[in-house]
């Protein structure tokens, strides 16, 4: 048993933040020692892309999404919903557009095609990736964008009707609509659009199977090419390099080696890779912009060590005990109490505290590698078909390591589905 107690101090970097420093460690190899990598550069030109049969969403399904949309809106009498640039906006419209301080939005209302409001100048820009029949309304440098969605509304007959807002649409911009709009009450849009989303249809759990495949082949690839000495930025580079050649796009790489290891979201200090350390690699990319996440831990050069076996194959049981757990109509927080109850049998916890599971058994997964809901102590939301989850129950003991196992799995007519089989063995960590 690991025995610590609880790290306590300051809350650790969230992934995207870690994620985008090792970005930056990745730019500074030029002047890292660079054992191992001048060994291994261009051994990514050996791999071809595997995606060719993915199959990107298309207009016929986004208007049955836009259906599905305006039923719920009217099972949950919202008149329209507003969502700004991101995944959603995507996910309805096709448009591929960034947040700035120009708005550029969707309106969805309940009944009739979409609206897309945005600045008169970037409506050439914005109409080429529209992926359904949608008005594009425009607004000049010296107007309000806001009041233009108001006017919009207002021709619809929805001035004084529940207007949603998409959970991640900035403040300006609901707030201003609230002041355009004084007589619409605004609320969240959060049934309309989870209820779309957390449910994947068969093209979009077939996107996020190709990811998985993708990031599983890149792990195969760089296993036996990890050598003595390396950084994890030298690791990720050539995790990131094998993804994008196997034709999967924004690879993202997570390395922890030793100690780093039983901190999730890892640690600032030097790392290298050393004989009998542990390895905990945390991958994923998207495939037509669908996402795969997979974690792996394993033992450097050596045999494990019977404490290393120990604990890897706890974590590989939680994972099946959160597999199990994971039924048609059960709680999605009852997969985490399900974990959790198992690990105290071990002794570890109680609950969140350390050495044990800091984090929750696992989070949405879809178009973005983490989106609502999770699977957490207290989530009372029914698991059903269609839904896409992380299964990732990982064991840490401040000072000394960690083991996390990562696979994704989605919800079909009859249970839980990996995407990815889990691994047999610490010493067989991708089959």
């Amino acid at each position: 048993m690991m025995k610590l107690n609880m790290m306590r101090g300051s809350p650790a970097l969230s992934r995207r933040r870690l994620l985008g420093s090792m970005a930056l460690g990745s730019a500074a190899l030029a002047s890292a020692p660079l054992t191992g990598l001048r060994a291994q550069a261009g051994t990514a030109a050996e791999l071809e892309p595997i995606t060719g049969g993915a199959i990107p969403i298309g207009r016929a399904e986004r208007a049955e999404r836009l259906k599905r949309a305006q039923a719920l809106m009217a099972d949950n009498d919202i008149g329209a919903i507003l969502i700004e640039p991101g995944a959603s906006l995507v996910y309805f419209s096709g448009v591929r557009w960034w947040r700035s301080e120009r708005l550029t939005a969707a309106i969805i209302p309940a009944s009739g095609d979409p609206v897309i409001v945005t600045p008169f100048f970037e409506r050439p820009s914005v109409a080429e990736s529209l992926g359904i029949d949608a008005d594009i309304r425009v607004w000049q440098e010296d107007e309000s964008p806001t009041r233009l969605v108001a006017q919009v509304l207002t021709e619809r007959g929805l001035a004084d009707s529940r207007i949603g807002i998409e959970e991640t649409v900035r403040f300006f911009a609901s707030d201003g609509l609230a002041q355009a709009l004084p007589k619409a009450p605004l609320v969240s849009a959060a049934p309309v659009v989870r209820g779309c989303r957390m449910r994947k249809t068969h093209a979009e759990i077939a996107l996020m199977q190709t990811a998985n495949d993708v990031t599983l082949a890149a792990y195969r690839h760089v296993y036996p090419r990890i050598e003595l000495g390396m950084t994890p930025a030298q690791i990720g580079a050539m995790m990131d390099d094998s993804t994008r050649a196997l034709g999967g796009r924004d690879p993202w790489s997570l390395i922890l080696l030793g100690e780093a290891s039983a901190y999730p979201h890892g640690s600032g200090k030097p790392q290298r890779v050393e004989r009998g350390g542990i390895v905990l690699m945390d991958c994923g990319c998207s495939v037509e912009d669908y996402q795969s996440d997979i974690s792996r831990t394993f033992v450097f050069g050596a045999d494990p060590t019977a404490e290393q076996t120990r604990v890897w194959n706890e974590v590989a049981r939680g994972q099946q005990v959160a597999l199990a757990a994971a039924q048609l109509g059960a709680p999605a927080g009852s997969v985490d109490d399900a974990v959790r109850a198992y690990y105290e049998s071990l002794g570890y916890g109680p609950r969140y505290e350390l050495p044990g599971l800091s984090h929750r058994t696992g989070h949405g997964i879809g178009m973005e590698g983490h989106e609502p809901v999770n699977l957490v102590h207290g989530e009372a939301t029914p698991l059903a078909p269609g839904m896409c989850f992380s299964n990732e129950p990982g064991l840490y003991a401040p000072g000394q390591f960690g083991v996390r196992l990562e696979d994704c799995f989605h919800m079909t007519e009859t249970g839980p589905q990996f995407f990815t089989t889990p691994p047999p063995s610490i010493d067989r960590p991708f089959g």
